[in-house]
């Protein structure tokens, strides 16, 4: 068997908290997809939804994963830096998250919103990592099992609160495809397809300074996206009613790893207090230590009024989305907002150990350490390389490259797909976002290595060296297709 090798990129150990695991990789031993994966793929093809999108850019059929690294059919073993869009927390089969889990499913997995020990932990836990003096005021809705049913909950909740119903949300921002979640996410693709998704809804400026909105210099710019938002909603004739509230991510995960500046989230939070307007942050990709503090909001010493989690809140990927919110909006009906699966036990269980094992192992200073060494590593490799990579950006390990053609901007998404496709074949899993997939996303372990870190960070050197050679010659193979 013929064996492929990954441009000097060392062979590491999957990440663990404790003991020793058995896959160690990157090991690409046949180009994907290899027989048992195509296998899989073509019938996945037959017989599941065209819907189905990540296996069409990463063709693999995965069998099992370990840390850092997952294994696919034909034993190729990857560094996985899409890790679930970014729900394992702690990486595959963390030992002592599995261990909770399987001691809670012999214990209870299903109870509603009754109260039980498993949930009173997890809240507790939860409500230890807000910010001082956030607990004694902030209230809990425990949602459905994904987190556009957080989203969906957190608008109902603030329209009951203020009778009112318009939301206002930015360009770029991505909060779930549900009907609702579709309403308040940028894209007008997944809307083009669906006649009448939630009325009501309009989409405001947001401080993407690569592209300015409003074609202005970070040199000559006075934050003037958010000023826009200011005077609209004090303007008398501003053509729209006072919103039942704002919806905003602070670092853009979808719409292309984008933070927004400080000046504007701290404007957008003085607007919406002045005008007693709810402020809903959507953590749902930035919250649990993402960004290498508990919360994206603490970057920049903010309150919101509400703050919807899910993804990494289990720490293992099991689903679970609560809505955290200000006491004064609590006014829903008893069985106002109901889902069946909002008394998921393993998830409360898990996510308690999750919180614990953040704390004993000191997991947000690893999350600094590895998003400075990514940072400093890419910055200078991407540098000599400014024909093709337009920004790097990171938020702890919340990670992107934008990839955009020098002269003008243009997204180039020929460069993005093809360094996704050229890291595969090396052994490396990544995501892509962004405007028209133009950016490569990062998303690792937040307990992953410096040496594991490292190695993927060289087969991302090697992969955006062969993306340019294939792009600038088209006969060059290109990824396969299901």
């Amino acid at each position: 068997m013929q064996q492929y090798f990954h441009d000097g990129a060392e062979t590491v150990a999957a990440d663990s908290a404790i003991g020793h695991t058995s896959l160690q990789g990157p090991l690409v031993r046949i180009p994907p997809p290899g027989p048992g994966s195509r296998a899989l793929l073509s019938r996945q093809a037959t017989r599941e939804s065209r819907a189905r999108s990540y296996p069409r850019r990463l063709p693999i059929a995965i069998r099992r994963g370990e840390g850092s690294l997952v294994e696919d059919e034909d034993g190729n073993v990857f560094i996985d830096f899409l890790t679930g869009a970014g729900a394992i927390a702690l990486g595959h089969a963390h030992p002592e998250l599995v261990e909770t889990v399987w001691h809670q499913a012999t214990q209870l997995t299903h109870a509603l919103d009754f109260p039980t020990r498993a949930k009173d932990e997890f809240i507790s836990a939860l409500f230890g990592i807000l910010p001082a003096g956030l607990a004694e005021t902030t209230r809990i809705l425990c949602c459905g099992p994904t987190g556009v049913n957080a989203v969906e909950a957190a608008i109902k909740l603030c329209k009951k609160a203020t009778g009112r119903g318009e939301i206002l949300a930015f360009h770029g921002g991505f909060h779930g495809m549900s009907h609702a979640g579709m309403a308040v996410s940028a894209d007008p693709s997944p809307r083009a397809e669906i006649a009448n998704t939630m009325p009501g809804v309009h989409f405001f400026p947001f401080s993407y300074c690569y592209r300015c909105p409003l074609g202005l210099s970070p040199d000559t710019c006075e934050t003037n996206c958010v000023r826009y938002l200011e005077q609209t909603l004090s303007d008398t004739h501003r053509g729209t009613t006072k919103p039942a509230a704002v919806l905003l991510e602070l670092i853009q995960g979808e719409g292309g790893t984008i933070p927004a500046t400080v000046d504007f989230v701290r404007r957008v939070r003085k607007v919406t207090s002045d005008l007693d307007i709810p402020l809903i942050v959507d953590e749902i990709q930035t919250g649990c230590g993402r960004t290498g503090q508990w919360f994206g909001f603490e970057h920049y010493d903010i309150r919101p009024d509400v703050v919807v989690l899910s993804k990494m809140l289990s720490g293992i990927g099991i689903p679970i989305s609560v809505v955290l919110y200000d006491e004064r909006l609590d006014q829903l009906e008893p069985g106002g907002h109901t889902g069946t699966f909002r008394g998921n036990q393993l998830a409360f269980a898990a996510a308690t150990t999750f919180i614990e094992v953040m704390q004993r192992d000191n997991v947000l200073d690893n999350v600094r350490a590895r998003g400075r060494q990514a940072r400093e590593h890419l910055e200078r490799v991407c540098s000599g390389r400014a024909e093709f990579v337009a920004d790097v950006r990171a938020a702890g390990l919340m990670i992107g490259i934008e990839f955009a053609r020098r002269a003008n901007r243009t997204p180039w998404p020929e460069i993005t797909a093809a360094v996704q496709a050229e890291a595969l074949r090396r052994g490396l899993i990544l995501e892509i976002g962004g405007r028209r997939s133009s950016v490569v996303r990062m998303l690792p372990p937040l307990n992953i290595s410096s040496d594991t870190m490292a190695t993927a960070l060289a087969i991302f050197d090697a992969a955006l060296d062969a993306a340019i050679h294939t792009t600038a010659d088209p006969r060059q193979p290109t990824a396969w297709r299901p």
